[in-house]
């Protein structure tokens, strides 16, 4: 018996090329600036938001695909990323309802504890004009 695969032979310098162009493309959306435009019939913003998932998407199918060699691999790894998806998903569903009604406040002691200082600073300063600098 033989155990030869019937693998198409892969260039792996054309999958590296095509990641550098996805770089350069998730650069230059970087650069370009459409925040503020309406672009067909799309806020800037998302526009922009989706251009750069696209990218991603497509340099991480690049990754998986080639360089991970999934494209050469059976049914099986339906089966071994199921759990990961379930999990993935339920984590967010689990999540959203204290994401949704702001559970956690954006409060921070040690900033009240800096403008009660800077305040405190001030008054004195105020009262004592020679010991407004720093010793």
């Amino acid at each position: 018996m033989s155990d030869q695969h019937d693998h198409a032979y892969v260039k792996y310098s054309s999958i590296f090329f095509a990641l550098c162009i996805c770089t350069v493309l998730s650069i230059l959306f970087d650069v370009i600036d459409l925040k503020g435009k309406n672009i067909i019939g799309m806020n800037g913003v998302v526009l922009l938001a989706l251009l750069v998932l696209a990218v991603a998407c497509a340099k991480a199918l690049f990754v998986l695909i080639y360089f991970m060699h999934l494209k050469f691999e059976g049914k099986w790894k339906y089966v071994l990323l199921s759990p990961t998806i379930i999990l993935a998903m339920g984590l967010t569903i689990a999540m959203t309802p204290d994401i949704g009604i702001h559970y956690y406040t954006n409060e921070a002691p040690q900033i009240d504890y800096l403008e009660q200082a800077r305040q405190t600073a001030a008054t004195t300063d105020a009262l004592n004009p020679e010991k407004s600098h720093v010793e």
